[in-house]
C-alpha cells in the first residue's frame, strides 16, 4: 500500500495518526507511508524521529478574534493546497488519510480533486472545522464517538473508535518503580496535553505541598515548556515532577487514577484498559468539545469531571482521596470505563481504508 497520512497541530492529532501507520505497517509490512504535517507544529519532530518520511506545509489555523488576520491564513491554505497536488500526483498513493488538524483540510481536498480515495477520522465528539468541510468530499469518515454521527451526511460515517486505544492496549507495562515509586501504594498521574496548561501549572504550584503525608504517591508531568517554573515549589517524598513521558501509555498501564484534560485520545486511551479517571476539560477549546467528551464517560459513571475552575486543594484534592480510598467507587469506575472502550479501533480504520482501496 502506498499512502499519504495527514496530521498536524497537537498530539491528539498525531498520535492517532502515528498509530493508523503502525497498523497499517503491521497489516503490510511493505507499504509506503508519507506523512505530511505543518512546518512548525510538533510533528516536525516527533514524525522524522520514527523513520516516517516528512513534508512539512506552512499553515495557520483560521484567527476568531480578529478576522482581518485570516486574509494571510487564507493565502498559505491557498498556497498549501497547490503544493499537495504536487506532492500527491508525485507520491501517487492508494489513498490519502486525515487525522486531524486544519494541516488537513487543503491537503484531503487536493486529493478529492486529483481523484484520489480519501479517509478522514474525527476523533472529537464535535468535528472540528476542517473535517465539517471535508465531510462534503472524502469517500469515508472514521468517528471515535457515535453521536458524531448526526453531524455528517448519511452513509458516509463508520464507527471506529480511536486508533490510540488499540495502541495502548498492546503496549508493555512500564513499571511506576522505574520512575522511584513505591509498588505498596497507589500512584496519581496528572497531565494536562502535549503541550501543558499554564493555568493548571500555576494552581499545581499551589496544589502540591497538600499532597505532604497522603497515603498515595503523585506523578505530576508538567509538559516541557512549565517544569522550570516549578524550580521554587516544596515538594514532598512523596511527589515526582517530569517534564514529559514518550512512554506515558506504558505508564498509564501502571496508574491507579489519571487527572488529565479530555481529549480524545485520552479517552481512547483510558477506556481500553478501563483506568479510573479524573477529567480536566480545557475551556479553551472550539465548541467545548472536551467538556462533552467527558460528559459521555461521566454519564456512564466512568469518569469524574473537575472544571478547570474547581482545580484546587480544597475541591479536586477530596475528589481524588474518595475515588483513591472507595474500593467500590473504584471498582465501578473501572468497570464502566473498560465497557466505554474500543480496543480494535485502528484495525477497524485498517479495514475501512482497505475497503476504499480494494481487497
Amino acid at each position: 500500500m502506498r499512502i499519504i497520512v495527514v496530521a498536524g497541530g497537537t498530539g491528539g492529532h498525531i498520535y492517532p495518526a502515528l498509530a493508523i501507520i503502525n497498523k497499517i505497517k503491521e497489516k503490510e509490512e511493505n507499504s509506503e507511508v508519507l506523512y505530511i504535517g505543518t512546518s512548525d507544529r510538533m510533528e516536525k519532530d516527533i514524525v522524522p524521529k520514527l523513520g516516517i518520511r516528512f513534508i512539512g506545509l506552512e499553515m495557520k489555523g483560521l484567527n476568531r478574534k480578529n478576522i482581518f488576520k485570516n486574509v494571510s491564513v487564507m493565502f498559505k491554505t491557498f498556497k498549501s493546497y497547490k503544493k499537495a497536488k504536487t506532492i500527491i500526483k508525485e507520491f501517487n498513493p492508494d489513498i490519502v488519510v486525515g487525522a486531524g488538524g486544519y494541516v488537513t483540510a487543503p491537503v484531503l481536498y487536493a486529493a478529492h480533486k486529483l481523484g484520489y480515495k480519501t479517509l478522514v477520522h474525527e476523533q472529537n465528539s464535535i468535528p472540528g472545522m476542517s473535517n465539517k468541510f471535508l465531510s462534503s468530499f472524502v469517500d469515508t469518515i472514521c468517528l471515535s464517538f457515535p453521536k458524531s454521527k448526526k453531524y455528517f451526511k448519511e452513509g458516509k460515517t463508520v464507527f471506529t473508535g480511536n486508533p490510540r486505544s488499540e495502541e495502548i492496549n498492546n503496549v508493555s507495562i512500564y513499571s511506576r518503580s522505574e520512575l522511584g515509586f513505591k509498588r505498596s501504594s497507589k500512584l496519581v498521574v496528572f497531565v494536562m496535553g502535549s503541550l501543558g496548561s499554564t493555568t493548571i501549572t500555576n494552581k499545581l504550584k499551589e496544589m502540591i505541598p497538600s499532597f505532604k503525608d497522603k497515603n498515595y504517591q503523585v506523578l505530576i508531568i508538567t509538559g516541557k515548556a512549565y517544569y522550570d517554573s516549578f524550580n521554587d515549589v516544596s515538594v514532598p517524598s512523596n511527589v515526582k515532577l517530569v517534564p514529559f513521558l514518550d512512554n506515558l501509555i506504558n505508564l498509564m498501564k501502571d496508574t491507579d487514577l489519571l487527572v488529565s484534560r479530555a481529549g480524545a485520545s485520552t479517552i481512547s486511551e483510558i477506556t481500553a484498559i478501563g483506568l479510573p479517571t479524573i477529567l480536566v476539560p480545557s475551556p479553551y477549546v472550539t465548541h467545548n468539545h472536551q467538556y462533552l467528551n467527558a460528559k459521555d464517560l461521566e454519564d456512564v459513571g466512568a469518569c469524574q469531571i473537575v472544571e478547570e475552575k474547581d482545580f484546587d486543594s480544597d475541591k479536586l484534592i477530596p475528589v481524588i482521596d474518595k475515588i483513591v480510598s472507595d474500593k467500590k467507587l473504584y471498582k465501578s469506575m473501572s468497570d464502566n470505563s473498560f465497557k466505554f472502550g474500543v480496543r480494535d479501533s485502528a484495525t477497524r480504520i485498517y479495514e475501512e481504508i482497505r475497503k476504499l482501496i480494494g481487497e
